[in-house]
């Protein structure tokens, strides 16, 4: 009974403590701010961001929305490459050795540079903001893909190789399965990196287009910092939700795959 508790009990522990620190940090935020005076023009407190945020709510949702279906889009693109890149990557050598320099530039490019090349070549609508998440979550898929792909057991591979197994078939049924772990801690960090693509590329579509970009350029524009806070507040929770749901359904395909992969063992 007892080895069954201890994992809810550290689970809880692990959602209350950020909770409690948060909440202690916005009770302070709060004390300063009504006890110093400070006008909302210089620092708004928590009360007034929520209520901002609850007079702009159906702005934020619609906005939240856009924001979220573009950085997806961006999200299952980079994955698709991400994972074939990796396949030619950990397949060959001199493959590897000859484009991976280029993968880097993904990463080492930044992100503000990109951005207005994809906009004045595609556009400015949902496909140029959807590229953009794409092309900066991609390099993470990438490397712990083909990190994965390369990880796998000496042992193993030469037991295929005996029992004549072609290519695709230790690919499928080898390679793929054991480098689910690396692969879904890339798609963990991509998320995140496809959010804030997604956002930077509204910012550069302009103010008048939908997303959470243009909604933070719209209220700084205005000096509405209340508002300009709650929407800043809704792509940190937004960035937050994504990270925590790629996680939780790694942490359920990992469980699903190897659980199988157990009982299987366990049947013969």
């Amino acid at each position: 009974m007892n080895s069954m508790r201890l994992p809810t009990s550290a689970k809880a522990n692990q959602i209350a403590a950020p909770i409690v620190v948060l909440l202690i940090i916005l009770g302070i935020w709060q004390a300063v701010v009504v006890l110093a005076g400070i006008p909302e023009l210089i620092l708004p407190s928590p009360w007034s961001i929520i209520r901002a945020a609850s007079k702009i709510m159906p702005e934020l949702l619609a906005a939240t929305l856009r924001t979220t279906a573009a950085a997806m889009l961006g999200l299952v693109a980079s994955c698709i490459l991400g994972i074939a890149t990796a396949f030619l990557f950990s397949s060959s050598a001199i493959l590897r050795r000859a484009l991976y320099p280029y993968a880097v530039l993904l990463q080492t490019v930044p992100i503000i540079a990109i951005a207005p090349i994809v906009i004045v070549s595609f556009g400015r609508g949902f496909a140029s903001i959807s590229l953009i998440a794409c092309v900066i979550s991609l390099f993470p898929i990438i490397t712990n893909a083909t990190t994965g792909l390369l990880q796998t057991d000496r042992n193993l591979i030469e037991l295929f190789q005996l029992h004549r197994a072609s290519w695709l078939q230790t690919l499928l049924k080898l390679r793929l399965p054991a480098s689910l772990p690396y692969v879904m801690t890339g798609i963990r960090i991509a998320g995140g990196a496809a959010i804030v693509g997604a956002i930077v590329g509204e910012f550069f579509v302009g103010s008048g287009q939908p997303g959470l970009g243009a909604l933070i350029q719209r209220k700084t524009a205005s000096l509405n910092l209340p508002e300009l806070y709650a929407t800043v507040a809704a792509s940190t929770i937004l960035g937050t939700a994504v990270f925590m749901g790629i996680s939780l359904a790694g942490e359920a395909v990992l469980q699903r795959w190897f659980g199988m992969s157990l009982e299987g063992v366990r049947n013969k």
